[in-house]
């Protein structure tokens, strides 16, 4: 069970640039709502938001701070779709179903680009995306994906980029081509989940930080969620806390694994050598199944991100590590210094698809996004919406998927993780 570092926001160029100080008060008292929702990052606020737009009470507890897990520490990459492989869902569902999992993976970047518009929120929106293939079988893989994209869901939105075009997108020699979409993109990941949260607010849901659920139990009525100071009786409860479950919900926890991943953030690299760097000012990640992911951000800093792991200990000397990994794409950045460095935990499931279900008819869950939480967490919320709302033919759609727990119990899982992620960072080098 991973625990809290602290009740404030990790240093990261994140925490130091939010837009909104807001507090929330701990629940310190009995209440009541129609909805509990547990965990306050991207998937329990677009829950909150989406049901109180539908005319329901919502209660959300937050044991610590809005956006304090990935929500707010996460590389800000907005990437349409999921980051498992469309035939994951083939071997579960029916073609028709397939398609209509496709078409969800788009409507969920579009989502967030309705939230952003129709709420005002401040998070640095910018579009276009790239997938860089760093070996010959990435560009093999690549150009299929675009094809099968077309003739399978008659989708023209991805554009192949040769070698000889891609320094027009990144200025680096590492790369052999890429996939760009325009309608993906990134954001400020903080300051979007900061600006959920005052929507949330204005349409009446009621937020409470430094409030760590302890127990649900049974009522005549449905449930009572119990916190160290209060207690909160619902109809129905949303299990929103992903890495951070833990022990309240051990049968969801054994499907996901906590993967930390780390980012640094450069001094400001000014305009003119910002566009040298990142010309399109694209988010970019490879294909290495241990990737790297990076993008400029407003000021024009280099934002790199990676070093994927199992292990709960930050690496030693972050920075310099990370640096490292920097100058192997941009070694024009030799000179720029580190202004910040930080990591988080992402939960991924076994077969990297998202896990939504009940764990009861009234408890719903919404899990596993693997490196794909900016976007699909908002899916996530609009169809928990649904189902509460008597609507729940494309929430299950995803309970369609199998899911296995992670292997080697809970003392031998990391360690097992550890000697997979290995294997492939070897397999990278090929």
């Amino acid at each position: 069970m991973l625990k809290f570092e602290n009740q404030a926001h990790v240093p990261s160029y994140y925490a130091a640039t939010a837009n909104d100080r807001t507090c929330h008060q701990p629940l310190d008292a009995s209440v009541s709502a129609d909805v509990c929702v547990i965990g306050g990052g991207l998937t329990g606020l677009s829950t909150a938001l989406n049901l109180a737009e539908r005319g329901y009470s919502v209660v959300l507890l937050e044991a610590s701070k809005i956006g304090w897990g990935a929500s707010g520490r996460n590389g800000g990459q907005l990437i349409a779709g999921y980051s498992c492989d469309i035939d994951t869902f083939s071997s579960c569902m029916p073609e028709e179903d397939v398609r209509r999992i496709w078409a969800m993976g788009l409507e969920s970047v579009e989502l967030v680009k309705e939230r952003v518009a129709k709420h005002r929120i401040d998070c640095d929106l910018t579009l276009g995306y790239l997938t860089a293939a760093n070996k010959p079988r990435h560009v093999d893989a690549l150009r299929a994906w675009r094809e099968a994209a077309e003739s399978r869901f008659g989708y023209q939105g991805y554009r192949y980029v040769e070698r000889d075009e891609m320094r027009q997108v990144v200025a680096s020699d590492r790369y052999l081509g890429g996939l760009h979409y325009d309608g993906s993109g990134h954001l400020h990941p903080l300051n979007y989940t900061l600006g959920l949260a005052r929507a949330a607010r204005d349409a009446g849901v009621s937020i409470h930080e430094d409030t760590s659920a302890q127990a649900i139990g049974k009522t005549a009525q449905g449930h009572r969620v119990t916190s160290a100071r209060g207690q909160l009786d619902a109809r129905y409860v949303v299990l929103a806390g992903n890495a951070y479950l833990g022990r309240l919900a051990p049968a969801l926890a054994r499907k996901i694994m906590p993967v930390a991943t780390y980012l640094i953030a450069t001094e400001p690299l000014g305009e003119a050598r910002a566009s040298d760097t990142m010309p399109t000012d694209a988010a970019i990640s490879d294909c290495n199944a241990a990737l790297d992911y990076f993008r400029l951000t407003k000021d024009r800093r280099m934002l790199w991100g990676g070093k994927a792991s199992s292990s709960t200990r930050t690496p030693r000397e972050l920075a310099a590590a990370m640096r490292r990994d920097m100058l192997k794409t941009f070694p024009q950045l030799a000179d720029a210094k580190i202004d910040y460095a930080w990591g988080g935990f992402v939960d991924a499931t076994m077969n990297r698809a998202p896990h939504f279900g009940r764990l009861e008819p009234t408890v719903y869950f919404a899990q596993g996004f693997s490196g794909h939480g900016v976007n699909v967490t908002g899916l996530a919320g609009r169809l928990i919406a649904e189902a509460i709302d008597a609507q729940a033919a494309r929430f299950d759609l995803f309970g369609k998927i199998r899911h296995r727990d992670f292997p080697g119990g809970r003392l031998l899982r990391s360690p097992m993780l550890m000697l997979a992620m290995t294997w492939h960072r070897m397999m990278d080098a090929f």
